[in-house]
C-alpha cells in the first residue's frame, strides 16, 4: 500500500468519525436539521429495540423530537467505534459500516416523569447498547444510509417510597 492510500484511508476513517460524533451531538442537543443532513437521501433509522420507530431521517427525527422532550439533559458517549471500509459498483471504499457501543445518559425534565425534583443534575436515566451505522461517500461527503440501534439495558430512576400519613 502506498503512502498516498494509506493517507486517503486515515482521512476516511476521520470523516466517518466525525459523521458519528456529530449525530451524536446534533441528538444530544436536539438540532434536528443537522441529525437530517447526516443522512443519504435514502437513509433510515431503526430505533425499536429501544422502544422507538423505525423510518426515514425525517419521520425519526419528528419522533426524536417529540419523545426526547421528556429529557432535559441527554449525552451520548459513543465508544469502541469499530470502522470497515467497503466496495460500491467497483469503487474501493465507498461505504463504510461502523459499529459502536454507547452509554446514554439523561435527566427527566419534570418531576411528573419521574425525576427527584431534588435539584439534582445528575442523570436520572441511563441506557446502554450499541450502534451499527451505514455510510456512503457521497458527493457532499460521507452521509448515513442506516443508524441501527440495539439498547442492550436501561437504569430507570429508583421509586422513593411515599410517607404514610395517618
Amino acid at each position: 500500500m502506498t503512502q498516498r492510500v494509506e493517507l486517503a484511508i486515515v482521512m476516511d476513517r476521520l470523516a466517518v468519525d466525525e459523521v458519528i460524533t456529530e449525530y451524536a451531538v446534533a441528538v444530544d442537543d436536539g438540532d434536528w436539521e443537522a441529525y437530517r443532513k447526516l443522512f443519504a437521501a435514502d437513509g433510515r433509522a431503526d430505533y425499536r429495540s429501544a422502544g422507538g420507530i423505525e423510518g426515514n431521517a425525517e419521520q425519526v427525527a419528528g419522533w426524536l423530537a417529540e419523545s426526547l422532550q421528556l429529557f432535559s439533559m441527554r449525552q451520548h458517549l459513543i465508544v469502541n467505534r469499530r470502522i470497515r471500509f467497503g466496495a460500491l459498483d467497483q469503487h474501493t471504499d465507498d461505504t463504510a459500516r461502523v459499529q459502536a457501543d454507547y452509554v446514554n445518559p439523561m435527566r427527566f425534565a419534570k418531576e411528573e416523569h419521574g425525576a427527584t425534583g431534588d435539584g439534582s443534575t445528575a442523570p436520572d436515566f441511563v441506557c446502554g447498547g450499541r450502534y451499527a451505522f451505514g455510510l456512503l461517500r457521497t458527493y457532499d461527503g460521507w452521509r448515513l444510509t442506516e443508524v441501527v440501534v440495539e439498547e442492550k439495558w436501561r437504569r430507570l430512576p429508583e421509586r422513593r417510597p411515599q410517607a404514610v400519613v395517618n
